[in-house]
C-alpha cells in the first residue's frame, strides 16, 4: 500500500510546488511508482512535468465534481515510474461545490485511496491556503511534508498550519503526522537566513530535514520547461539537494531506492 504525503505551507512563495515535484520526480527516477496529485488550482506542479495549462486532459475537478473515475484522469508523463492529476483553473470553483456535498471534508480521501495501492508514494501538491481542498488533503494523506522559507517571515501563520493539523487529526483523520520540515531558498551568505534555520529547528526539533535547499537559479529555469530539475539540469546545486533530501526521505520511511 502506498504513501500519502500532502505537500503543504499556506504561505505561497515557499518552494512547495518546487519540493513536490521535484522529490516526486527524484522518487520515480529511483524506481519508486509515483503519482503526483495537484490539488492547486494554478496548476503549476502539472506544468511542471509538461502538462501544458490549455490541453485537453481530465483534471481532479472532474472527479470531484463529474464523478470521473481516477483512472480516466492519470495521465503518464513522460518520465519513468510518474504519472499526474493535473489541475488548472477550473478547481477554484471546487471549494463551492464541495460545500454542498455530504462528508465534504473526505471527497478527496475515497478519491486518491481508490489507486493508493497501485503506487509507492502520492504527492499532493496543495494549494497555499488552509481552505475546504487543503482539508481534503489533510484528511486523505498519512503524513505532511512542510517547506519554510529562509526568510524574516517564515514562521508566520506556522501557528495557524499546525492547528489545522491538530484539528484534522482529532477529527477527520487520526493517523496524520507531519512527515518532516525542508528549509528552501537559503541564501548561505545571509545571516538572517541562518538565524530563520535555527528557529525553526527551535520550533519543530527532530522533524526538520538535515538537507536544505539553496537558492538556484536553475531551480526556478526549470518549470518553464516543463521538466523537473533531475531532467533540466541534474548536476546544478538545486538538484543536488533535491536527490540528498529524497534519499533523506527514503530513509526515514525505511525505504531505499529500487534501483541502489
Amino acid at each position: 500500500m502506498g504513501k500519502i504525503v500532502a505537500f503543504l505551507n499556506q504561505k505561497g512563495g515557499v518552494g512547495k510546488t518546487t519540493t513536490c515535484v521535484n522529490m516526486a520526480s527524484y522518487l520515480a527516477e529511483m524506481g519508486k511508482k509515483v503519482l503526483l496529485l495537484d490539488i492547486d488550482a494554478q496548476g503549476n506542479a502539472s506544468s511542471s512535468v509538461g502538462i501544458e495549462k490549455n490541453s485537453k486532459f481530465k483534471t481532479i475537478y472532474d472527479v470531484i465534481v463529474d464523478d470521473n473515475t481516477m483512472e480516466e484522469v492519470i495521465v503518464s508523463t513522460k518520465y519513468n515510474n510518474l504519472d499526474v492529476v493535473p489541475a488548472n483553473e477550473d478547481l477554484a470553483g471546487a471549494e463551492v461545490e464541495l460545500v454542498q456535498m455530504n462528508n465534504r471534508e473526505k471527497v478527496v480521501r475515497k478519491i486518491v485511496h481508490s489507486v493508493k495501492d497501485k503506487y509507492d508514494y502520492i504527492c499532493i501538491d496543495c494549494p497555499p491556503s488552509l481552505g475546504l481542498i487543503t482539508v481534503n488533503a489533510l484528511t486523505a494523506c498519512d503524513s505532511v511534508l512542510i517547506p519554510i522559507q529562509c526568510e524574516y517571515f517564515a514562521l508566520e501563520g506556522l501557528s495557524q498550519l499546525m492547528y489545522t493539523i491538530k484539528l484534522v487529526k482529532k477529527h477527520l483523520n487520526e493517523n496524520i503526522d507531519v512527515e518532516g520540515v525542508v528549509l528552501t531558498m537559503k541564501d548561505n551568505r545571509s545571516n538572517l537566513g541562518q538565524q530563520v534555520a535555527q528557529d525553526i529547528v527551535k520550533y519543530f526539533g527532530k522533524k526538520v530535514y538535515e538537507t536544505v535547499i539553496p537558492r538556484n537559479i536553475r531551480l526556478a529555469e526549470a518549470p518553464s520547461f516543463g521538466e523537473p530539475i533531475n531532467v533540466y539540469d541534474a548536476r546544478c546545486v538545486g538538484a543536488v539537494a533535491y536527490k540528498s533530501l529524497t534519499m533523506e526521505f527514503l530513509k526515514n520511511n525505511a525505504d531505499k531506492p529500487n534501483n541502489a
